[in-house]
Parts: C-alpha cells; structure tokens; sequence
C-alpha cells in the first residue's frame, strides 16, 4: 500500500445515482469517469466507472487496472442496507435482566432523535425506531463483569448454547451480535460465546462489542453491535464480488476502503466492521474540501455535498473538521468516530409531490435513485424529481448532460411534471418548477445555518465548497442567501468524493476507556497509551509504511463532572506524555467548549474527567499534486455554447442567458451571470450580480459582482 507512487491510483466512489471515477498517478493531471450506479449489482457500476475513465485517457479497463496498483474504494452498501431493511435476519445475545435495552433506546430521547422539526414539535407524534433485531430475537445469558473488569458471575457455558440453539434453529438467523455488560473492560465473556456460536453454528455470522464498539453506553453500543451484524454478511459479499470482478478484469494490487471518519483500511478489515463504512463518501468529500481548502489557502470551508438524493454539509473551521458527537443511521445510533455530516433529504432525485390535504409541496425524503431515476433521463422514471426541476426551469442542456453520453427527455419531465405537481398546485408548469425550486435552496440555506449559526459561526466568514452533481444548481441562489463569501465548484465537484479517497491515508483506529479525573497520573497514562502506540506502529510497518511515512494522532474524549457529553480534544505530541501535555490537553478543551457552547460556559472548578483516549494511525499516500496553470484573459467569448431562458433567482423571473463549455474555458476567464458552465460531471448556475472565475486549478469561483 505505500508504494502506490509508481503506477495508478484509482478511486470510486458508489452512490445512490452514479458511480464516480478518479484515476491519479504523480505528474499527471487527474482523470474522471461517471456512470450510473447498477443496483442492486453495484459492483459492476465500479467496473463501468472504471471503463468510462479509461476510454478517456484513451486506453481500455483492463490496460488500467493491470497497471493500477492501489484500488480505493467507498460505498453507501452498509446504509442502503440499513434503510431498505435488506440485512441479515439477526438476533442478540446480553447480559441476562437487559434483554430489553436495544428496544427502549435511550428513554424519550430514543422517540424524537433522528425524526424531522415538524415531528418533534409534536411529541405525541414521535415513537421509537424500529429495532434491526426484535425482542423476540433478544435472548440473555447467565454471566456478570464489573465496571472495572472484575468477574462477578461466571459465564453458564451451557445457557449460551441453549441460546444460540433458539436463535439459530427456532428464529432462524442468520447473524448474531453479542452486547455484554461492561466487556469493553473485559472482553473474555464475549470472546468465549463468539467460539460456542462458531461451533454450534459456523455458518452463522458474529459480531462482539469489546471489538466493535469498545466504548461505555449500554444502548448505543447494542446499536452499534446489531448494526454490525445485520449488514456483515451483505458487506462481505458485496467486497467479496467486487475484488472478484477487479481480479476478473486484470487487477492484482490492494483494494483499500474508505472509511466514515475519514481514512482508509483493507479491504478484509472493511468486511469485518462494516459499521465503520456508514456515510464514508460525505466523509471522503470533507477530506477533499479540506485538501483543497489548503490548496487555495482558506482554512474555513462550508463543504456541500448534493447528489442524487441526499444534500449533506460539514464544516471546516481553521483546516480541521469536527466528528459527530451521536452518529444516527435511520434513527438508530451507533459508536463510531465519524466526520460530522449534517443531511436533508434533499437531492438531484428526491421526488417532488403534494400533500393531498394542505396542497404543499414536499421534497423528498423518497429518491428516484438510478433506476428509474429522474424522469429526463428517459430510464422509466415517472416521478418528478428536482433534476426534471432544473431542466424545466432551463438549468440542464439535453445535448450536452454527462458529456454528450444521455439525451434528456425534457417534453416528457414538463408534462408529467405538470399532471403530478403543477395542476395540483393551480400554477403553470415554470411557475411551479421556480417555486419548489426556491423552497429546495431555502431547505438547504436552514441546514447549512443549523451547523454554522447555531453554533456562534458566521456564515460570511466561509467559502462555500460545491460538490455531488447537483449542488452547482442550487449553489448560487443558497450562497447569496446566506452571504458567503465565495462558492469554489472544484474541477472535480461531480467526483470530489472518489477525489477525496486518493488524498485520504490508511488510518486505523484504536480507543481506551479508562476514566480519569485531573490531576491525572502521568505514569498510569503512559502505562497504556505506550503499548498502544507500539501496537499501531507494528501494523502499519507490517503494510509496507516506512517509519517516516506513519503518523500517530491522539484524541481525548473529556467533560466537566457529572455531565453526560464528551468533547474530543486533541492530545498533542506522543507517550511518554508530561503534566505540561495535560495542561495543554485540557486548556484546549475548555476552548472547544466555550466554542460549542457559548463563551464562559467552561467551568475548571467543577472537575475535569478524561473518559476515552482514542489513537488514529496514519500510514501516509503521497496525496495528489495540483499543478496550478498559467492565467489567460478575461474574455470567455470563445467558450459560449448559445444563449436560452433559464430562471434567474436575483431576479426572481426567467432571464436569457448565456452558457459556456467548461472544457473550452481557461483559468482566468470570467462568466457574468445570469449564465449556466456545462461540464462533463456537472452543472454550474451563476445568478445574476455574481461572476464565476475559473483559478490556476480549474476550480470555478462564484462570487458577487464588483
């Protein structure tokens, strides 16, 4: 894996629509292909990615992968399979007397998390999520460990094999997760039973928590294991055919995967945690929105994220993103460090109707996905979608979306469009296509306002990063809404997930809970925190990293006494640690603090705990080298396609408009809007009293008229 430099990298990235390509290798500019994903086989969407990419650099797919030496790869097949249900039939083995915490969550707090504003203002509305495993499939054993790791009662061998019997020969499943109590102190309870289910039923998949989730939290860490569980099988299978086909068609380097805090592992690694996978495309993108943040040297990033049918949105403050403090899948939460992502179910294929009783327009959360898909796209799609939105109201081109390769079926979307919404609605069809469109970027300026000024951050202090095939749309109406400063589309927006795994590293993630309270004893850390960082050293110089090439970064999960929610600090330098790298340590802390939660809240004399220690080892991949071009003249003339009506938001009315050939356009170059940049990936609306600009790095920049 560290000696990738010489050959190709190539990165895909699976989404809910299309499947993205990105073939680098050092000196030479970075390659794209895109096509459609194919579920439920998406791997073979891969393959096609691949082949569109190669068919551009004018070679074929098996020429490409023969000379690939590092495969990268993210996948939404842990989070399809969690929202469709489409899992493993699982069941759960606890401590007995708490068969019942996986199905009351974690109190009312379990009813309103994950559901949208409007529910939660309604509590009699609000219920639990339904579990992966039902309480018919919980089944407690005899056995009992302390909180410090102390065996108090013996695990009864013999009631887990009456356990894994009734699961396996009454319930019939087909995967078990093991949650005990206290095991991520001691692991040998849950390490046994894993033994007993592979005896009595081998064929039988298991997931442990002191191995999953290693953390404190009774509910979550339940969660986690089920979540585990319920999508191993479906996962491996999925990685298994994939490197089967990369085989098939000439590769013979290492598949690598991406993970939702934002590195990457092994592909053996990536089938046993699958957990780990959920939203690791989102992550990819915020790892790419911060590589290229360094790149223009603006260290605070809005980074969007649209596709086809999800918008999500992080935030990098002074380089660095934030992890999520409670990751929720389909309402069901899990432990897991995860970049923070922030989504609606708004995207290119989120299906637009009418709520029959009020007559409003509603986005989502329901996607056309890739098949059918948006109605233009002429795949059967028969449900109007914000894509057919944007067509109608003059943002696509149907001769030159995705390069020329689709020809939209605009007549068919308008009139669909117009029985299903627009009749309903007692408007004309541009009437009603501007309206839903405008709601669609209010929804999005209300997300991106919930993580930045919700939090004390001004939105005019960032750059907003565009990315997903559909963000450029919306983009340029959400941006002056919200004042930003500036909208940077990367040249690689429609693919700036796949682009965001090749400048990822190979990252494992280790974690200790051991609780401590200032002032800490030195000696006691360093007594654990040494043999962790000599473990994950091992394994990296084990893949191939040299010593210079392995980097170790210490995280601490702190809080005041008494309080519920850690804030992840990080712990700077390596073990041995000093008393001066604590103070350091929780100086940083209350800073983090205040800023999550307003200035003076920090609060020393209340004590300060130290709860989980967690280490992240990087084995470093020569990231990506952009070679910044020489700028040219203004004038962008020479790259005009035409002129047509498109909706200009500034004016609130539909406007002429010129648009442009990104391909014919050169750093330099100014568009004044209103205008529409077609690319090969994505599209580009810049509104009227904005200019795009592209950089030396082809990146289009959309900022206010002078």
């Amino acid at each position: 894996m560290a000696s990738q430099s010489a050959e190709y990298a190539v990165a895909v990235d699976v989404g809910g629509t299309c499947t993205d390509c990105v073939v680098y290798r050092i000196g030479m500019p970075v390659q794209i292909g895109k096509a459609f994903s194919t579920p439920p086989d998406f791997a073979q969407g891969v393959i096609n990615s691949v082949r569109v990419a190669a068919t551009q650099m004018g070679t074929d797919l098996e020429t490409l992968l023969a000379r690939t030496k590092l495969f990268l790869h993210g996948s939404t097949v842990v989070d399809n399979t969690i929202i469709t249900r489409d899992g493993s039939r699982t069941g759960l083995i606890t401590t007995a007397g708490f068969e019942d915490t996986l199905v009351v969550t974690r109190g009312a707090y379990g009813r309103w998390s994950g559901q949208p504003e409007e529910v939660i203002k309604h509590p009699i509305l609000t219920t639990r999520p339904d579990p992966l495993v039902p309480r018919s499939r919980i089944v407690g054993v005899t056995e009992r460990i302390d909180r410090d790791g102390t065996v108090v009662q013996s695990l009864d061998e013999k009631s887990v094999e009456r356990a894994v019997r009734l699961l396996v020969d009454e319930q019939r499943v087909q995967a078990i997760a093991v949650c005990l109590l206290w095991s991520f102190r001691n692991p040998a309870h849950e390490q046994r039973i894993r033994e007993i289910v592979r005896a009595v039923a081998p064929h039988v998949h298991v997931s442990i928590s002191s191995e999953v989730a290693p953390v404190p939290g009774e509910y979550e860490r339940s969660s986690t294991t089920v979540i585990n569980a319920y999508a191993g099988s479906v996962t491996k299978n999925y990685l298994d055919d994939l490197a089967k086909l990369l085989v098939e068609n000439g590769y013979g380097g290492s598949l690598v995967v991406m993970q939702g805090y934002g590195g990457l592992i092994p592909v053996k690694e990536a089938a046993l945690n699958p957990v780990g996978m959920i939203e690791c495309g989102p992550a990819a993108g915020v790892i790419s929105a911060q590589f290229m943040s360094r790149a223009l040297e603006e260290p605070n990033v809005i980074a969007a994220d649209m596709g086809g049918t999800t918008f999500k949105v992080s935030v990098i403050q002074d380089g660095e993103f934030e992890y999520a403090r409670e990751p929720i899948v389909d309402r069901l939460h899990y432990v897991a460090n995860k970049i923070d992502v922030a989504s609606i179910g708004a995207g290119g294929g989120s299906i637009i109707s009418v709520d029959p009783r009020t007559r409003r327009p509603l986005i989502g959360p329901r996607s056309a996905g890739a098949v059918p898909g948006p109605i233009c796209y002429g795949k059967g799609g028969d449900e109007p979608t914000l894509t057919d939105v944007a067509a109608i109201i003059g943002y696509m081109d149907p001769k030159t979306f995705l390069g020329g390769t689709v020809t939209l079926d605009l007549d068919k979307a308008r009139a669909i469009f117009e029985e299903k919404v627009a009749q309903l609605l007692g408007m004309d069809v541009e009437e009603a296509a501007i309206g839903i469109y405008r709601i669609a970027a209010a929804q999005i300026a209300d997300l991106i306002r919930e993580v930045t000024v919700e939090r004390g951050l001004d939105p005019r202090d960032f750059d907003v990063h565009s990315f997903g095939g559909s963000c450029s749309l919306f983009a340029g109406a959400f941006a002056k809404e919200l004042a930003v400063k500036r909208v940077v589309v990367p040249f690689a927006a429609s693919v700036n997930c796949a682009f965001g795994m090749v400048a990822a590293d190979v990252a494992h993630e280790y974690s200790r809970v051991e609780p401590m309270t200032l002032p800490v004893d030195v000696t006691r850390l360093n007594a654990f925190l040494t043999p962790m960082a000599e473990r994950a050293t091992q394994r990296l110089l084990g893949e191939g990293f040299a010593a210079d090439r392995i980097r170790l970064d210490w995280t601490v999960e702190l809080r005041y006494r008494r309080q519920v929610h850690q804030v992840v600090t990080p712990l700077r330098g390596a073990p041995p640690f000093d008393e001066a790298a604590i103070e350091a340590l929780v100086e940083e802390f209350e800073e983090l603090y205040e800023r999550r939660f307003g200035r003076g809240s920090a609060f020393r004399a209340a004590g300060v705990e130290l709860v989980n220690f967690r280490l992240r080892a990087r084995g470093l991949i020569d990231p990506p080298v952009l070679t910044p071009e020489k700028t040219q003249r203004a004038d962008a003339q020479h790259a005009e396609l035409g002129r047509r009506r498109i909706y200009d938001d500034t004016a609130e009315k539909m406007a002429l408009a010129n648009t442009y050939d990104f391909l014919r356009l050169a750093p330099g170059n100014v568009v004044h809007g209103p205008a529409v940049i077609h690319t090969p990936i994505t599209t580009i609306v810049i509104q009227s009293q904005q200019v795009g600009r592209m950089d030396s790095f082809r990146n289009i920049i959309v900022e206010a008229a002078a």
